[in-house]
């Protein structure tokens, strides 16, 4: 087997590390709404300023930094809500820091690649694990002077990250461009500067378990009871004591609400997060908390009744049962989704998809699904499949990072552990080892399928074949076992083998050592020539009577 790379060792993904609920908040009255609005957009200006002081100081913030900035924004709000726009300042500088490194990867990938090949000759061919080098010399002068400037693209990036500089967009970078093309987004500047102020605004508060109803900023009672605590300049809107502006509209979390009333009760952390979708003009509360840590199921008990091999694909799951011993059971099975169309539409399809593959799982009674690690980070530069477009497009659009996000989380509400195992060689070995033996006249196998069951074969840990290849010299079993199935103890096919307890004579030794002895004559033919016959005397024939008689 050489060439093929050392594989992973399956494992099971730990579950979430938190909870969030989302619901509508109905009968708001315009007076609610300007409140929402004056105070989102007050505290959204904070939050700017905020981000904009931590990207200047770069890799010298620290504790001293972070308490001082603190301070500034409690005198123009409250203690609490300052320690949500820090918190939230770190989250999104760590996330756009962790976007740099991602990118200087893929410019890395991509050099590597071009350089890999410019030095081969034009018109070499590549292999599977290796691009070939480009077909003309036009090809060869053009991806020369793209070299360049990903090497000038990659040094710019460099030094900013060592420099600790990152570029930061409230409200979101592909929304600011949406900007300059409004007509091809179908969008008014009226609309575009709506959804714009929306994004930036800041409503939200973390929880604080020990104060009452776990949030002091963002209050929800057990009957759905809303109040804000306003900043010290909006103060003059509120309605009750305290500086605080209860809403009219109340909430009723549909999903998980036991759990969320019985948080609140017990005065436990809850953070909460207001928002508006400006394309439908609703305002929607969103519950989030943190889950207790919980420790993970064993693999060994997460393959104890058997998997389910789930195959992921551009447009659906492809999955197999499979027993204990990694045979397949009953039919495969196929759950569609489309990724076409809007972020919220590829959304609830890859939740529909999952819902059905839980519901099934459920049915089967089996303890966990296996599922490929996928990670296409380092397959979607176009330096590598730059022809390919059709399949760049494809890898794109397949969101590994989300799947495996929600089916984690949806699956452990379903008590189902995820095992996720290599995907290496699955599609390939599937499609030698499993996908004719299983087709018949009323079963279709695709390779998708045949995939399935190489993938839950890795998570229970057998092999993926399902016999060994021939012995190469004779039908003994000088090599190897026929069947991957046998152990490394097992009797080899031209081996000695013990007697039948039922039919070996009293006296014979143990461990198989009797020697086979010939068996008794049982015609005269069948007797040795050194035999003689002999008679005895009082044995006489009718005819010796009568001679002597």
């Amino acid at each position: 087997m050489g060439g093929v790379r050392v594989l992973a060792v399956p494992f099971v993904v730990p579950g979430p590390s938190g909870v969030a609920v989302r619901d509508r908040l109905k009968h708001l009255t315009p007076e609610d709404e300007r409140v929402l609005r004056a105070v989102g957009e007050y505290q959204g200006v904070l939050a700017s300023r905020d981000l904009k002081v931590r990207c200047a100081q770069g890799l010298e913030h620290g504790a001293d930094t972070w308490a001082a900035r603190k301070r500034e924004l409690t005198k123009v709000s409250s203690s609490r809500i300052a320690g949500a726009i820090t918190k939230a300042t770190h989250d999104q500088w760590a996330l756009a820091r962790r976007g740099q490194a991602a990118h200087i990867r893929s410019l890395e990938t991509g050099i590597r690649t071009l350089r890999h090949r410019l030095s081969l000759p034009i018109g070499a061919k590549g292999t599977k694990s290796a691009v070939g080098g480009y077909r003309s010399k036009e090809e060869w002068f053009r991806k020369s002077r793209r070299l360049k400037v990903l090497e000038a693209r990659h040094a710019a990036v460099v030094k900013d990250w060592r420099a600790g500089r990152v570029r930061v967009v409230r409200g979101g970078k592909r929304l600011l461009n949406t900007r300059h093309h409004l007509a091809e987004a179908g969008l008014t500047e009226q609309q575009w500067r709506g959804r714009w102020e929306a994004e930036r605004w800041f409503l939200a508060a973390d929880g604080e378990s020990g104060k009452r109803f776990g949030n002091e900023t963002i209050r929800v009672t057990p009957d759905g009871r809303v109040s804000i605590k306003l900043p010290a300049p909006l103060a003059h809107l509120a309605n009750t004591s305290h500086g605080r502006y209860t809403l009219t509209g109340t909430v009723a979390f549909a999903h998980r609400g036991v759990q969320w009333a019985d948080r609140i009760e017990t005065n436990r952390a809850v953070a909460y997060r207001i928002h508006l979708d400006t394309v439908r003009g609703r305002w929607y509360l969103t519950a989030s908390w943190q889950r207790p840590l919980v420790q993970t199921v064993p693999w060994e008990t997460a393959r104890a009744g058997g998997v389910i091999g789930v195959d992921t694909n551009a447009d659906h799951f492809a999955a197999y049962r499979l027993d204990t011993h990694g045979n397949p059971v009953g039919e495969p099975h196929r759950f569609t989704y489309d990724l076409s169309g809007t972020t919220h539409h590829r959304d609830a399809q890859i939740r529909h998809a999952l819902t059905r593959l839980l519901h099934w799982a459920k049915q089967t009674g089996v303890a966990g699904i296996g599922i490929e690690d996928l990670d296409f980070s380092t397959e979607k530069t176009r330096e590598k499949h730059g022809r390919r477009k059709r399949f760049r497009q494809l890898i794109s659009g397949i969101p590994t990072g989300k799947l495996k996000a929600r089916l984690v989380s949806m699956a452990a509400e379903q008590g189902l552990a995820i095992i996720a195992v290599d995907p290496a060689y699955t599609s390939m070995w599937g499609g030698q080892h499993w996908q004719k033996p299983l087709t018949t006249p009323r079963r279709k196998m695709s390779r998708h399928d045949a995939a399935g069951i190489a993938i839950g074969r890795r998570a229970l840990g057998h092999p993926i074949r399902r016999r060994t290849a021939p012995p190469p010299h004779d039908r003994r079993d000088r090599v190897r076992h026929r069947t991957a199935q046998a152990a490394p103890g097992a009797r080899e096919r031209e081996g000695t083998r013990p007697p039948a307890t039922d039919h070996a004579p009293g006296d014979v030794p143990p461990n198989g050592t009797r020697k086979r002895q010939p068996s008794a004559p049982k015609t005269v033919r069948d007797a040795p020539r050194t035999h003689q016959w002999t008679q005895h005397p009082l044995m006489h024939t009718g005819q010796e009577r009568f001679l002597h008689g």
